[in-house]
């Protein structure tokens, strides 16, 4: 990099963190030299795996997809569970070999790349195949894309702990997912507009996400991350479950982060509850996708900010303003409002924003919390264990649906004040 490049890279790294130049609080000269560039390389691969997500979307895209090519409604219901639990699920067995990495920015490139490929793997499935067929080699390919993304995300924590300072390391997720909602959002006008037949946008759109991985793998890779020794123990396993009760912080904050799980799995009830109302026009995928991109827009960088300040503070602020917006949904529908042209819309927006600040200050917390030598061991049984609770959140969820999604969405309004007053117990992590 020439010069003039380092200098502005140097001055939009100041515009954007407020970075003065002073001694760095955690990394070495080093790699404090190397910040500036490193930080932009982090904003640009986020900003394109966030965006092929956005345009991949099991919860709404996919599940669209599927219903498209005739696959069985059995096998659509898996998509949602074989993205999370694969993302989730695997890290505990992931990490050692990661661990034993020098440059771990190597382990992100290829769970990034192959996220690409089961992309393209899907785009040629739903191109070639139908019905039964065809849903089983989506699902195939989504299970790769998920395990693809658990080794990416055991891994990331740790490269960003190197690579980017204390106070800084929130503002480089939250101006990725601000800068990708945008481009989500112009997808979700595109679908709602029926300018492009729909069946070629979606496969077009999967083709980009494919595109974007693959892209981002490459940018990734040109981090300059210090060489570390490669850790010599064979495997982490799950004897390394013994952190959550050996180190209490972890503790509450897994428990904390399992609590806030509502913010995810709480979206399709309110749809439900708009849908019982009588308003189906929010069930629409465009409108859908253009809801979850909006809050992104408007809150990825404020959450991104205030979670370098305290994390703790987030978690704390993200279970209360989910929790306002839930009640807000079983209250609209209560009082015989959800049908109106604003009620779902305002709820679902409000949720999606308190989500928002979910992801954010829990990876910062993590980040900040873990100790230096050991975040791939921290990431992975934290990702694990909520990896197992979400299954469990899903079945009890699938069963109290039965009373109705206005019971199921009250109930998840008091897990997430609970979630916030764990929350309020943790340490301060980013001090």
């Amino acid at each position: 990099m020439s010069a003039s490049d380092t200098s502005l890279a140097t001055n939009l790294f100041q515009t954007l963190t407020g970075a003065d130049g002073g001694k760095p609080k955690e990394l070495s000269e080093e790699a404090a030299s190397h910040e500036p560039a490193n930080f932009l390389r982090h904003v640009a691969s986020l900003t394109m795996t966030k965006l092929a997500d956005g345009l991949i979307d099991p919860k709404l895209v996919l599940s669209w997809l599927m219903q498209a090519v005739g696959a069985p409604a059995a096998l659509v219901s898996w998509l949602v569970p074989v993205r999370e639990a694969g993302s989730l699920l695997p890290q505990l067995f992931s990490a050692p070999h990661i661990r034993k990495m020098p440059e771990r920015k190597w382990a992100w490139a290829a769970g990034s790349l192959f996220q690409g490929l089961a992309a393209a793997a899907i785009v040629i499935a739903a191109l070639t195949l139908q019905g039964m067929a065809a849903g089983l080699a989506i699902l195939a390919a989504l299970a790769v894309l998920a395990v693809a993304r658990s080794v990416s995300s055991v891994s990331y924590k740790d490269v960003l702990g190197k690579t980017v300072d204390r106070t800084r390391r929130g503002t480089s997720t939250g101006i990725a997912t601000t800068v990708s909602a945008a481009g989500v959002i112009l997808f979700a006008l595109i679908l709602m507009s029926g300018s492009i037949e729909r069946m070629s946008l979606v496969i077009g759109a999967i083709s980009l996400a494919a595109v974007l991985w693959v892209v981002a793998a490459v940018t990734f890779s040109t981090l300059r991350e210090e060489d570390q020794p490669g850790e010599a123990q064979d495997s982490i396993g799950l004897r390394e479950l013994r952190l959550l009760w050996e180190d209490r912080d972890l503790g509450k904050f897994v428990i904390a982060r399992t609590l806030l799980l509502p913010t995810a799995l709480a979206p399709p009830y309110i749809v439900l509850l708009a849908a019982q109302a009588g308003d189906n026009r929010f069930g629409a995928l465009g409108a859908m996708v253009l809801a979850s991109a909006l809050a992104s827009l408007v809150s990825s960088y404020i959450w991104g900010r205030l979670a370098d300040r305290s994390s703790r503070k987030v978690l704390i602020f993200t279970g209360l303003v989910a929790a306002a917006f839930l009640v807000l949904a079983v209250m609209l529908g209560w009082f015989g409002l959800m049908g109106t042209i604003w009620a779902s819309p305002l709820a679902l927006f409000g949720l999606m924003i308190g989500y928002q600040g979910v992801r954010l200050g829990r990876s910062t917390y993590l980040v900040d919390m873990a100790p230096k030598d050991n975040r791939a061991a921290y990431t992975a049984v934290s990702n694990t264990t909520v990896g197992v609770m979400l299954l469990a959140f899903g079945a009890a969820s699938s069963a109290l649906a039965l009373a109705g999604p206005a019971i199921v969405l009250a109930v998840y309004a008091g897990i997430c004040v609970v979630a916030s007053g764990v929350a309020f117990t943790m340490k301060e992590a980013s001090e």
